[in-house]
C-alpha cells in the first residue's frame, strides 16, 4: 500500500475516534470550581449554564469540618441530614450521576446547609455515540451498452468495406491541389526570368 493510501486511512480512522470520543468520555466537575465545597458559595449560580449527564462525575473537595450528604428533595429543602442515602466525608469524594432526574446534596454540618452550603443539579441522558450509517447513493450504477447482434453470415460493416449488395462504391473524387503559396510564387517567378535570359541569350547568339 502507498503512503498516500495510507494516509488516507490514518484521515479516516482520527475523524471516527473524534467523532466517538465526545459522547463516551465522561465529565469531571469540581464542585464550586476553585471555591470547591465550602460556606458562602453560592451553588444554585454555580450550575447555571452546565450540563450534567448520565455518566459524568461531581467532585466535592473539602476540608475537616465539612462533609457530604447525598439527600432527597425534602431533605435538601429543609436541610434535614437524616434523609440522607450517602454519607461522605473523606475530603474529596467523587460521585457517578447514574441516572437521569434531580439530584441533591447538602453538608450536614450545623448550620453549613442553611447557610447555602447545599447543590441541586438536573442530570439528562448521555450523548447517543453510535455514528449515523452513511446514505447510500441515489443512482445505481450504470450498466455497459449490450453489444448490437449481428446477422449470422453477415460481415461487420466498416468504413473502408464495399456494400454487401455488390454496387461498385462511389469514388470519393480528389481534392483540388492548394494553390501555390507566396514562396512558390516567387520560386516560379526566379525560374521564369532565368529562363527567359537564357532563351534570349541564345537568341542573340
Amino acid at each position: 500500500m502507498t503512503m498516500n493510501g495510507l494516509s488516507k486511512m490514518a484521515a479516516t480512522a482520527l475523524l471516527l475516534v473524534l467523532a466517538i470520543i465526545p459522547a463516551t468520555i465522561a465529565e469531571t466537575y469540581t464542585v464550586g470550581d476553585t471555591q470547591q465545597w465550602a460556606s458562602n458559595v453560592d451553588y444554585t449560580e454555580w450550575v447555571k449554564g452546565k450540563t450534567f449527564r448520565v455518566g459524568d462525575i461531581l467532585e466535592f473537595k473539602y476540608g475537616l469540618s465539612h462533609s457530604v450528604d447525598v439527600t432527597t428533595k425534602a431533605g435538601y429543602d429543609n436541610c434535614d441530614s437524616s434523609a440522607a442515602t450517602e454519607n461522605h466525608s473523606n475530603g474529596d469524594t467523587k460521585i457517578e450521576l447514574k441516572t437521569v432526574g434531580t439530584k441533591y446534596y447538602i453538608c450536614p454540618t450545623p448550620g453549613h446547609c442553611i447557610g447555602g452550603m447545599k447543590l441541586a443539579v438536573s442530570v439528562v441522558a448521555a450523548s447517543s455515540g453510535t455514528p449515523e450509517a452513511p446514505t447510500p447513493p441515489s443512482s445505481t450504477p450504470g450498466t455497459p451498452d449490450a453489444p448490437t447482434p449481428t446477422t449470422p453470415g453477415t460481415p461487420p460493416t466498416t468504413p473502408d468495406s464495399p456494400p454487401a449488395d455488390g454496387t461498385p462504391a462511389t469514388p470519393t473524387p480528389l481534392s483540388p491541389p492548394p494553390p501555390p503559396s507566396g514562396a512558390s510564387k516567387g520560386v516560379m517567378s526566379y525560374v521564369l526570368v532565368g529562363a527567359s535570359m537564357v532563351l534570349g541569350y541564345g537568341l542573340w547568339m
